[in-house]
């Protein structure tokens, strides 16, 4: 079946041509392409938009906005997101880095969707046309949200207190098993004060880790302080299974890997 190919100037020509059925927004193709040309029949036709805001990245002030249409090599290797670079270098290899957009990885399903589970630790903004969306918001209902992503926003963490783990069996490229990311910060004595844990593949979307944040809250992170952290890792989760691994498996190995990138 011929795909069409629409591309506009503007977001909101491009959000206009979405509301024909059997359209699809296209970012970097990295996932829509491959789903069309694996036999996905519900898409006739692609909309992008050439919108030169969609591309843009700003560091001011101590707050970020990334466009949606750049890409995930672009943010690895700009001077002001080194803090982020490690999550957007997970995402596939330099092929796939330099098509794969932040926009499209907000819609990516699990196991993909690794740059998505930072952007949840980070709790950042989406932006539309329609206004502002807070990204746990978003991940909720994002079946249901038709209007184009056109930016995300976030405050720049500060220095040591991102911290970012994929777990996959083929390194360094390879499908997520899960990816944790994870902003910590600590009071003068050592003790977290603040914590915002978000997991990948331990349900069909990124999920925050609520329960490990609260046991973390006043804890110093040594092995006998995340203990309490780690017992309860797994509460709410709901793992997905897939050719890479079980649901039992990714519930298994979750506390391990969470474990380490604490102590890291």
């Amino acid at each position: 079946m011929a795909l069409a190919l629409q591309t506009f100037s503007t977001v909101k020509d491009a959000n206009a041509a979405l509301k024909a059925a059997g359209t699809r927004y296209l970012g970097g193709g990295t996932l829509a392409v491959r789903a069309a040309n694996e036999g996905d029949v519900s898409v006739s036709s692609f909309i992008r938009s050439t919108e030169p805001s969609l591309s843009a990245i700003t560091v001011s002030g101590g707050k970020v906005r990334i466009g949606a249409s750049v890409t995930m090599a672009a943010i690895a290797r700009h001077p002001d997101l080194s803090s982020l670079s490690h999550a957007a270098h997970a995402v596939g290899g330099p092929a796939i880095r330099n098509m794969a957009t932040v926009g499209g990885n907000l819609f990516a399903p699990a196991p993909y969707g690794d740059f998505t589970v930072a952007l949840l630790a980070l709790d950042a903004t989406l932006s539309t046309d329609g206004g502002d969306l807070p990204i746990e918001t978003f991940l909720v209902k994002r079946e249901s949200i038709h209007a184009i992503v056109t930016a995300v926003g976030f405050s720049l963490p500060a220095e040591g207190s991102f911290r970012f783990l994929k777990v996959s069996r083929i390194k360094p490229k390879g499908i997520s098993v899960l990816s944790i990311a994870a902003v910590l910060e600590q009071a003068p004595d050592g003790t977290v004060s603040s914590a915002r844990i978000a997991l990948g593949c331990m349900a069909d979307r990124p999920m925050r880790a609520t329960a490990t944040e609260k046991a973390l809250l006043g804890r110093i992170l040594t092995s006998h302080g995340i203990a309490p952290a780690l017992a309860v890792a797994n509460d709410g989760t709901a793992p997905i299974t897939d050719p890479l691994a079980s649901a039992w498996y990714r519930n298994e190995v979750l506390p391990v890997h969470l474990g380490r990138l604490l102590l890291a």
